[in-house]
């Protein structure tokens, strides 16, 4: 039921959805092949790769970050997932990785890969961050000035190795006021420094260079078996490099309510598209546990 549920979004997309909207926002022409491909691989390979953005993906932006829970059921699904201990989920979030903690509240924890992949938080709660170069430290204090400078400190999000300026819930007018008054002063200090400037949806960030999800993306993928079947969700321009890093090696999953312009090969609206796929994850997973207790059975009876 899972699949055809699935499959017939798929479906519906595919035929009466096409007269209001181009092919090309859908999926890619041969999309529901990889689909079906990716989580037939799922169910048969010891281990697979599932890597998610959290923001935007897992849970719908909200003002106040610290409330930014996942979709209803989302959490539910992915601990399910975890517990097979067929899948290494791994969370890849702007974010610092103990603020997702509180707000994924799953057990087991996953792993957890905050500040765009420079931070590793590991299952066991051990922490990986490579320390920053003197000099990055000190371009970032110039960026931290320029907001104080435009008094625009109450926008600022701080984090290890950069620094976010958010202005969702502003009207319009107000929103292109902020974000003129940063990039003032933080496109030449990017342009002259060590610091990359990444615009997203309702905010731009200005951070370290070794920050960056396609890194993390390979860097993963390098940990696991050559083959494994894996994917990876997002939904903000930062997630493009991670989608390019995994395109010849799995399956990537722009989530989003409105289509844009994208590297995935895959579009989903969340929460009912994201959380069927996550069922049919989760069903695969078991499908591979149902075939090992089968042939240890056969091999007992033998």
């Amino acid at each position: 039921m899972l699949k055809t549920s699935f499959m017939r979004v798929l479906a519906r997309r595919d035929n009466r959805g096409l007269r209001q909207r181009s092919k090309e926002e859908v999926l890619a022409p041969d999309t529901k092949t990889q689909v079906d491909s990716l989580l037939r691989g799922v169910a048969r390979a010891p281990r697979s790769l599932l890597m998610l953005d959290y923001d935007g993906t897992l849970a719908p932006f909200c003002k106040n970050r610290e409330s930014a829970f996942p979709y209803p059921g989302i959490s539910a699904i992915l601990q399910e997932i975890v517990r097979t201990g067929r899948t290494r989920v791994v969370i890849v979030s702007g974010r610092e990785a103990s603020d997702v903690i509180p707000l994924l509240d799953i057990s087991p924890l996953p792993e957890i890969w905050g500040l765009h992949g420079l931070q590793r938080l590991n299952p066991d709660g051990s922490t990986e961050l490579p320390p920053l170069h003197p000099q990055t430290v000190s371009e970032l204090a110039a960026a931290e000035n320029w907001l104080r400078y435009q008094h625009l400190e109450h926008t600022a999000e701080l984090k290890t190795g950069s620094i976010a300026v958010h202005w969702r819930g502003l009207d319009e007018c107000e929103a292109e006021s902020v974000r003129g008054r940063v990039l003032m002063g933080w496109t030449p200090l990017a342009k002259y420094t060590r610091l990359d400037l990444l615009e997203f949806d309702g905010g731009v960030e200005i951070r370290a260079h070794k920050a960056d999800k396609g890194a993390a993306v390979n860097t993963i993928l390098n940990e696991m078996n050559s083959g494994v079947p894996a994917a990876y969700f997002g939904d903000d321009t930062s997630d493009e490099k991670a989608f390019q890093a995994l395109n010849s090696r799995g399956l990537s999953v722009l989530v989003r309510p409105r289509w844009r312009r994208t590297a995935a090969q895959l579009w989903l609206k969340p929460p009912d598209e994201l959380l069927d796929f996550l069922k049919r994850w989760l069903q695969a997973c078991q499908e591979h546990d149902a075939l090992n207790n089968n042939d240890t059975t056969m091999a007992v009876n033998a």
